[in-house]
C-alpha cells in the first residue's frame, strides 16, 4: 500500500469511516476498562460500541481519560437496558466465553473468528463481538444468544486476559484479516440470514405455544429448558426465509390443536 492510501485509510477510520464487527460489553464495571476498549477498537478500525447496562453509568469521565484520544468510539456509543436489544439487528454473534456445559456451540480461534466474520461481513452481514462483565464473564443466558464462542490459546498456566486485552486480540486479527475471505455459510442463492431479532421473535412466538401447551411443566427447569431450545435454534444458521416458515408451521400446529380440543359447552 502507498503512502498515500495509508495516509487516507488513517483519515477515514480516525473521522469515524470505519466498518467491521460491533463490539458488545455486557455489564462493564469501570468508565477505565471502557475508555481502554474504546482505544483497542480504534486502533483497529472498529467503531460501533455498544453497552449493556455500564455499573457506573453513561456518559462516563474516566472512559474518556482513558481512550487516549478515542473520543469518537465514545461519542458515538449506544446504551442499552438488555443484551437482546443491543444485538437485535446482527445477524452472526461471537462471543469471548470458558466453555459452557449444557450447550454446544462451534469454538474457534480469534484468527479463524476474523476470518468467519470476514466472510459474513463482506456480503452485507452484520456481525458483533460479545464480552462479559471483567470479574464473571458472560451469564448463560447471554451465551445462548451468540452464535460462535472463541477460546484464545494462552498459556494455560495463565490465561488471564483484561477486558481491552481481549478486545485488542481479536480486533487485530479482524484488521489484518483481508477482504478475501470464502463464505462458509451461506451463499447469494441462500438467502440473507435471520437477524438476531428475527430470532428472538421467533423465540417469543414458540416459547409462547410451548407454554400455552404446558411443556414447561417444571419452573425450576424452565429457564434451562428455554436456554437449550434457543441454543438449537441458533445453531441452525436460519434464514429469513426458513424462520418466516418456522413461524408458519408454529402457528399452524398451534391451531390445529386448538381445533381439536372438545368443547365442553352446552347443547
Amino acid at each position: 500500500m502507498s503512502g498515500t492510501n495509508k495516509r487516507q485509510l488513517s483519515k477515514s477510520f480516525a473521522e469515524g469511516d470505519g466498518d467491521g464487527p460491533a463490539v458488545i460489553l455486557i455489564e462493564p464495571q469501570m468508565g477505565e476498562n471502557i475508555g481502554a476498549v474504546a482505544r483497542a477498537m480504534l486502533n483497529c478500525g472498529l467503531t460501533d460500541l455498544r453497552i449493556v447496562n455500564p455499573r457506573d453509568g453513561w456518559p462516563n469521565e474516566k472512559a474518556v481519560s482513558a481512550s487516549a484520544g478515542a473520543t469518537l468510539v465514545l461519542d458515538q456509543a449506544r446504551v442499552f437496558d438488555n443484551t437482546r436489544d443491543a444485538i437485535t439487528d446482527l445477524h452472526r454473534v461471537f462471543s469471548t466465553a470458558a466453555i459452557v456445559r449444557g450447550m454446544v456451540k462451534p469454538v474457534v480461534t480469534p484468527r479463524e473468528a476474523a476470518n468467519e466474520m470476514r466472510g459474513h461481513w463482506s456480503a452485507g452481514r452484520k456481525v458483533g463481538l460479545m464480552f462479559g462483565p471483567e470479574r464473571t464473564g458472560l451469564v448463560n443466558e447471554d451465551i445462548a444468544l451468540t452464535d460462535t464462542l472463541i477460546s484464545v490459546p494462552l498459556n494455560p498456566g495463565f490465561s488471564s486476559l483484561n477486558l481491552a486485552q481481549a478486545v485488542l486480540l481479536i480486533a487485530y486479527e479482524w484488521w489484518i484479516s483481508g477482504q478475501d475471505v470464502e463464505d462458509r455459510y451461506f451463499h447469494a442463492s441462500a438467502g440473507q440470514p435471520a437477524s438476531k431479532g428475527d430470532l428472538h421473535n421467533l423465540f417469543d412466538h414458540l416459547e409462547g405455544e410451548l407454554e400455552e401447551a404446558g411443556f414447561f411443566s417444571s419452573e425450576d427447569k424452565r429457564p434451562s429448558m428455554v436456554r437449550n431450545i434457543r441454543n438449537m435454534l441458533q445453531r441452525t444458521a436460519l434464514t429469513e426465509q426458513e424462520a418466516r416458515t418456522f413461524h408458519g408451521i408454529i402457528t399452524a400446529l398451534a391451531g390445529r390443536k386448538k381445533r381439536r380440543k372438545p368443547d365442553h359447552g352446552g347443547e
